[in-house]
């Protein structure tokens, strides 16, 4: 039978405060799209340097979900959630202060890995609180409404705060809000695993350097040319630390992620949710702010409220697929997830440049339904796929799962819209003056990208066909790539394993 580690009185406060604190890393980690315009022009940055302030938050938060995951199962769930928490609070307000570019990016990376601690100390701490059962089944259908809370207000949060009163004011008010959770914390139960051998520091450090190549290469490509010699060198070096990082994992006697765990089907599924809808959600609500400022004229405020069309449904979602989840199977879930997600994207890529919130509702709102729907389902689901002494590691190896996607998919959704745009303007710009252009077009100032001598009409209009056809383009191979993995998740999950023992 599961071990019950926390009393009927432990588990409210577990809950309440774990999700307090996750409430606010969705609200900084999409927000602050809508800030990238005004933190461009203030610190004197491009794209490229701007793009590394979204992505350097989901770089350090992917890669160090898998070794807070470990960590927390050995020196304890609830002191790596208070860590967490504490570092992320610091970040954020470090952030708000920042004099450049270079230590707001720095800022940012440091909240991700705070971000990371929390989130697997956190997710660990509830599948303690709730070993199995119903009560495990509401509490992370509360932990995803609590997720979708975040990601529905966020891009409203932000872009109000941005309008109004600045992007300083944004990153500031995190760090304070998340002050409380800091002296909360002490009401939760600490709950540890034996340790069970040294800690993978081999696979910790190739993980995170591989996955840095990777995102050096995909975003400083456009900026720099794809056949720059450091780019082609960060994908080389991304693919030796990648096998050296497998190498490590299957002679470590302690792995820092259990590899073997992706040869069950119905793990690799689960885990390939996340990885797929951070293509077809979470990287659209990047790359959509900007791109209705300066195609749209929308302010950052009307962006983030016109977002609400894609991120309005995750709030509602998680608490309805929680319970359709005692009637229906996990597989029928998760690729009805993704069968939304693809209509969504496909419908949202027929939807032309300047068009108003009437025509965008549909397709938004179709993507957020399906995203929502995943919420209630694959964090339990995933913590249930091992015995409860190991679920910092579980927490820990999905969540690197969902990052990583994260981080993928952003990178490249940019570095394809960038691409693509930048080739339309080329041709009756310069490919000097259409790099510009691009650069202060995809942070949603089309003022800015004005060329020297073009005039702002014409410009306007061919920089909207160009960034709208960019990203109809990226829509529909991301209508495809949800129906692939809509087809294979289907057949994965209908694969019978062997039924697993738990004490």
């Amino acid at each position: 039978m599961p071990v019950d580690y926390a009393g009927p009185r432990r588990r409210a406060p577990s809950l309440t405060v774990v999700c307090a604190a996750v409430l606010l890393v969705p609200v900084t980690a999409t927000g602050s799209a809508e800030a990238l315009g005004d933190i461009g022009a203030d610190l004197r940055a491009g794209l490229d340097a701007t793009q590394w302030v979204v992505n350097a938050f989901f770089l350090t938060f992917a890669a160090f979900m898998a070794s807070t995951g470990a960590l927390a199962d050995r020196i304890g769930r609830r002191r790596m959630f208070a860590l967490g928490a504490g570092v992320f609070t610091a970040a954020m307000l470090l952030a708000a202060a920042a004099p450049d570019i270079g230590t707001l990016i720095a800022a940012r990376a440091l909240a991700g890995a705070g971000a990371a601690a929390a989130m697997t100390g956190g997710t660990a701490l509830l599948a303690q609180a709730y070993p199995s059962g119903a009560g495990r089944t509401r509490a992370f259908a509360w932990f995803g409404t609590t997720i979708g809370l975040g990601l529905a207000f966020g891009p409203v949060i932000a872009g109000t705060l941005v309008g109004a009163v600045g992007w300083r004011v944004l990153f500031g008010a995190a760090g304070i809000a998340l002050l409380p959770v800091l002296l909360l914390s002490a009401l939760l139960e600490e709950s540890r695993a034996a340790s069970d051998g040294p800690m993978d520091w081999g696979g910790a450090v190739t993980f995170t350097l591989a996955l840095t190549a990777f995102t050096f290469g995909v975003i400083e490509g456009p900026a720099l040319g794809w056949t720059h010699p450091a780019v082609p060198a960060a994908f080389a070096a991304c693919a030796v630390l990648s096998a050296a990082f497998a190498l490590a994992e299957r002679r470590h006697p302690a792995p820092l992620v259990d590899l073997s765990l992706l040869a069950r089907p119905r793990f690799a599924a689960i885990a390939s949710i996340p990885f797929l809808l951070a293509f077809g959600f979470v990287a659209l609500t990047i790359v959509l702010p900007p791109y209705l400022m300066a195609t749209s004229g929308y302010s950052a405020r009307q962006a983030g409220l016109t977002l609400l069309l894609l991120t309005g449904p995750t709030l509602v979602m998680p608490p309805v697929s929680g319970a359709l989840a005692r009637r229906l199977s996990q597989r029928v879930l998760l690729v009805t997830t993704l069968l939304l997600v693809a209509a969504g994207t496909g419908l949202l890529a027929t939807v032309p440049a300047g068009s108003g919130p009437a025509r965008l509702a549909l397709p938004l709102i179709l993507i957020g339904t399906g995203f929502g729907v995943s919420l209630a389902v694959v964090d339990g689901a995933a913590v249930s796929s091992v015995e409860p002494a190991r679920a910092g590691m579980a927490a820990g190896l999905f969540n690197t799962a969902r990052i990583t996607g994260e981080v993928v998919a952003i990178a490249v959704l940019g570095a394809v819209l960038s691409a693509l745009t930048q080739a339309s303007l080329t041709g009756p710009y310069g490919e000097a003056r259409a790099a510009r252009a691009t650069s202060r077009l995809l942070q949603g100032d089309i003022t800015g990208a004005v060329p020297a001598g073009a005039g702002p009409l014409e410009f306007a209009r061919l920089a909207s066909a160009g960034y709208a056809d960019a990203l109809h383009t990226a829509l529909w191979l991301l209508t495809l790539l949800s129906l692939a993995g809509a087809l294979a998740v289907g057949l994965l999950m209908s694969v019978r394993e062997p039924a697993r023992i738990t004490t």
